[in-house]
């Protein structure tokens, strides 16, 4: 019985060209765009392999697998990105990835990351460098330092990358089904945390940290 795959990318092309490429040895289960709808879809689904991108609106691809591996620990996790610096690598490794392959490769080497995946072996783009592809044999109990630092809780990211993308504190309200004076707290905290004084350097803030892309 062929593999259960869930793809997940914010570009409708990226998507149709993934399904189509893998479709010949897997079974394509759905497509999503954005992150909020990968964790639904994920849970409803249940696949075997969750294909990711990191820059996905309303949550972010790496904030994605953070929850993935509570929600569906049984999904094998694979990142097809075009970000290949170190700390993304680290970023996704220490969410649960399995393989982290770019968005340059051919597409047989997605094929054979994901087939080392459902192995449960670890996968690094050549293209990322011989000092990344090390990170594949990082001792899995240790946590690498991930792209978004270590002081903000996951509320907090949440509103961060929401904050950055521009929506209004009503529409961050109704994202997270929390009230708008939560949405202002929680924004209040942000500033404060960061040592930031208007939305222009929460954006600034996320930008360098990979949350949101430019």
């Amino acid at each position: 019985m062929a593999k259960r795959l869930l793809l997940a990318d914010d570009h409708v092309l990226m998507l149709e060209g993934l399904a189509r490429m893998l479709a010949s040895e897997f079974e394509i289960v759905g497509t999503v765009k954005n992150g909020r709808a990968l964790l639904a879809e994920a849970e409803r689904l249940r696949p075997d392999v969750i294909v990711i991108d990191i820059g996905m609106p309303e949550l972010n691809g790496i904030e994605a697998a953070r929850r993935l591996t509570k929600s569906v620990p049984s999904a094998k996790l694979v990142f097809v990105t075009q970000q290949l610096d170190p700390a993304y690598l680290h970023a996704a490794f220490s969410a649960g990835a399995k393989a982290y392959v770019a968005k340059q490769s051919a597409g047989k080497e997605l094929v054979q990351a994901i087939h080392m995946a459902l192995r449960d072996n670890y996968y690094v783009t050549p293209l990322a460098g011989q000092e990344a592809v090390q990170l594949a044999g990082l001792d899995p109990k240790r946590n690498p330092a991930g792209m978004f630092g270590a002081r903000l809780t996951p509320r907090q990211r949440e509103v961060l990358q929401l904050v950055a993308e521009g929506k209004t504190t009503k529409q961050i309200s109704v994202v997270l089904n929390i009230s708008p004076k939560t949405v202002e707290f929680h924004r209040n905290s942000l500033m404060e945390e960061l040592g930031v004084r208007t939305t222009a350097e929460l954006t600034r803030y996320a930008l360098s940290r990979g949350i949101i892309s430019q």
